[in-house]
């Protein structure tokens, strides 16, 4: 019995799946991909983990209580900053250190015995100014009561002010930030490695002739389907392979809770890149057929690349209101989306609007690109411009 169209694309798909699965390009990409992503992860951990260290000179008696008193109001203010106290014989000795890098602050007391200054050789951190006018003050404060007589644990009582923050993933914040770059980074190297390489495929076979032998045995239709399912299906395995890495990777680094936070948006993002690149997918098959030879492919690809570059720059430089609206727009919603989504909660109907956008704009493409593709598979000799095709017939 006779193949039938719905069978070919099939075998068409498979043929695509088993050539990409052997190439070596394809296999070093994946890992290299898999080794980047891990990487960036490990590294964004570390790095937010850090301890960090002040050397703070101090001269005297008072100075040494402030630095030991504001090492552990850092720590409540930033778990991984503390405070270490060096002593030095005066305030020149300090200077001294402080200019060859030994320390990087001093607590020194004001010539006219008025207080303390904090000394830094170009300027002081924040977050180790803030702790030690604290702890100064304290510690002074409290030696002025004593020295009164007054009860200054009483005048304090009720003065206590703790915080408390809405949003209970509030600590989350880099790493939200860090899941959201990630995400648009790689959709967009994904969608664009992958579409160049159907856009590749499809000319290689054009020039080469090939395309030819199979039109005659399978519908150019069914060539089509079948090209962009079966890279559809390695891209989204490759997507799958890769989330997998990012939640083993936030699990061997201790970030277990992360995956509590990024899991939504993790699972968000696979959904939006098969509707966004089904549809793209299409398009750079076409872009491909546009082309008669491998030099063509800068020209034809390059609209496909901005549909992709251009999301990409309004996920890094614009401001809150614009990704909003954009994020809701076909296509472009593939990429926004997710990037929002790990920033944060997203409302229902906003994540409805880009998913029923980008499922119209995926059915109209389709069926163009099918109409674009049959008329330009197979006419060779010179690049074809998109104008061109659509007014074209199909037997031309």
């Amino acid at each position: 019995m006779s193949s039938t169209p719905t069978s070919l694309w099939r075998v068409v798909a498979q043929r695509e799946i088993s050539t990409q699965v052997r190439s070596k390009s394809f296999l070093v990409s994946g890992v290299l991909l898999v080794v980047g992503l891990v990487a960036m992860i490990v590294i964004s951990q570390a790095l937010s983990g850090r301890e960090q260290t002040h050397d703070v000179a101090y001269v005297d008696a008072t100075g040494a209580s402030a630095v030991e008193a504001g090492s552990e109001l850092a720590g409540t203010i930033s778990e991984n900053t503390s405070l270490e106290a060096d002593e030095y014989a005066d305030a020149d000795a300090a200077e001294e250190a402080l200019r060859d890098g030994d320390v990087d602050a001093a607590l020194l007391p004001l010539a006219d015995g008025s207080g303390y200054e904090i000394v830094g050789e170009d300027e002081v951190d924040a977050v180790v100014a803030e702790v030690l006018r604290a702890a100064v003050s304290a510690q002074v404060t409290q030696a002025n009561a004593e020295a009164q007589g007054v009860d200054l644990a009483g005048l304090a009582a009720g003065t206590a002010v703790t915080e408390r923050s809405l949003d209970p993933d509030a600590d989350n914040v880099a790493l939200r930030e860090v899941a959201s770059f990630v995400f648009v980074l790689l959709f967009y190297l994904l969608a664009l490695g992958f579409g160049m390489q159907i856009a590749a495929s499809v000319t290689q076979e054009k020039e080469s002739r090939v395309v030819e032998i199979l039109a005659a045995a399978v519908p150019i239709r069914a060539l089509l389907w079948g090209k962009v399912a079966g890279t559809s299906v390695l891209a989204i395995g490759q997507t799958l392979v890769l989330a997998a890495a990012g939640a083993a990777a936030l699990a061997l680094t201790g970030s277990g809770d992360g995956l509590t936070v990024l899991g939504p948006a993790i699972a968000w993002y696979v959904v939006f890149f098969v509707l966004g690149f089904v549809a793209l997918a299409c398009l750079w098959s076409v872009a491909g057929s546009l082309a008669s030879r491998q030099q063509d492919l800068s020209a034809t690809t390059a609209p496909l690349q901005m549909i992709l570059f251009a999301p990409y720059i309004l996920a890094v430089t614009a401001g809150e209101q614009v990704q909003t609206v954009v994020s809701m727009l076909p296509i472009v919603s593939t990429m926004m989306m997710p990037s929002r989504l790990a920033k944060g909660d997203v409302p229902l109907w906003q994540l409805g609007v880009a998913i029923t956008t980008t499922l119209v704009a995926a059915v109209l493409l389709i069926g163009l690109a099918t109409r674009i593709y049959e008329r330009t598979l197979l006419r060779t000799g010179r690049r074809i411009g998109f104008k061109e095709a659509l007014a074209s017939r199909a037997d031309a």
